[in-house]
């Protein structure tokens, strides 16, 4: 059974187009979505949570298609959006009352151990936390009800480096059976270099790629070069280029990259700059 299985996907607004993205992904990955703001990625999470509706295509989460039997997969998807929607006094103490109402599932022992991992008051309203503290009471929520599927959306946004690695290592735990999955959108690109066996790439509503990472970093390099052996490279290899009056930043398809110049490994930080800013 695939984790996430997305058919010609559209959803148009006034402004903006979500065009027509397929991505097929199988159980005990974890899939990373990254894009400019205003690339498609919110765009994409809220119509596979059937917070939107789709004008064409299809999805299908955990063998279920998502807007059919939204209700069933509440139970097997922890959710954790770049903000929270509670009730304004409401506690972490107050939370555990109202989800083990909302969930069959939900674990109020395992809740109480992600409080105290991640050293959240419990009496305390939860509008007075931190946006750290705040992302980690949506994150001890969403992992309380064992789902089988996680959506994240800039998760690790406002946690301090120790946390974070914290979660990160908690997200490869999550998957490490490999009966779990994990969606998670971020521009952390460095937590997502770290932890994620597939990449998405969402630009201006286009899907231009979802691969595995290993397959990307054996795509692509970058070649870093003075401006005269940047203009020498072969037009077939070259997909961006950044260029100052120090030299030049090309980023290549490896495959046609001529052997005189060396090809560095490109971070996933140049790669969507120099694809969203410096594309040929």
């Amino acid at each position: 059974m695939d984790a996430i299985q997305i058919q010609n996907l559209t959803k148009t607004y006034p402004k903006f187009k979500l065009h027509a993205a397929s991505i097929t992904r199988p159980m005990g990955y974890i899939m990373g979505l990254i894009g400019e703001n205003g690339a498609g990625k919110s765009t994409l999470i809220k119509t596979m949570l059937d917070f939107s509706y789709p004008d064409a295509g299809s999805i299908t989460l955990l063998g279920k298609d998502s807007h059919q039997e939204a209700v069933c997969l509440k139970e097997d998807i922890g959710i954790v959006l770049d903000t929270i929607s509670l009730p304004r006094l409401c506690t972490a103490k107050d939370c555990n009352r109202i989800f083990r109402n909302l969930y069959a599932n939900w674990d109020e022992a395992l809740y109480a151990s992600y409080l105290e991992r991640f050293q959240l008051p419990d009496h305390k309203m939860w509008k007075t936390f931190s946006l750290g503290m705040q992302k980690k009471l949506g994150i001890a929520i969403a992992l309380s009800h064992h789902p089988k599927l996680l959506i994240l959306d800039e998760v690790t946004a406002g946690l301090d480096p120790i946390v974070r690695d914290d979660f990160l290592n908690l997200l490869q735990e999550f998957v490490s059976d490999g009966a779990h999955s994990v969606l998670i959108s971020s521009h952390i690109l460095s937590d997502l270099e770290k932890i994620c066996d597939y990449i998405t790439f969402l630009h201006k509503g286009q899907l231009l790629f979802s691969m595995e990472k290993e397959q990307l970093m054996e795509t692509y390099g970058i070649i870093r070069c003075s401006l005269d052996d940047a203009e020498a490279l072969p037009e077939a290899c070259v997909c961006a280029k950044r260029t100052s009056a120090y030299g030049a930043e090309v980023l290549v398809k490896r495959q046609h990259a001529p052997n005189w110049v060396p090809v560095e490994e490109v971070s996933m930080e140049d790669l969507m700059v120099l694809l969203v800013k410096y594309a040929e």
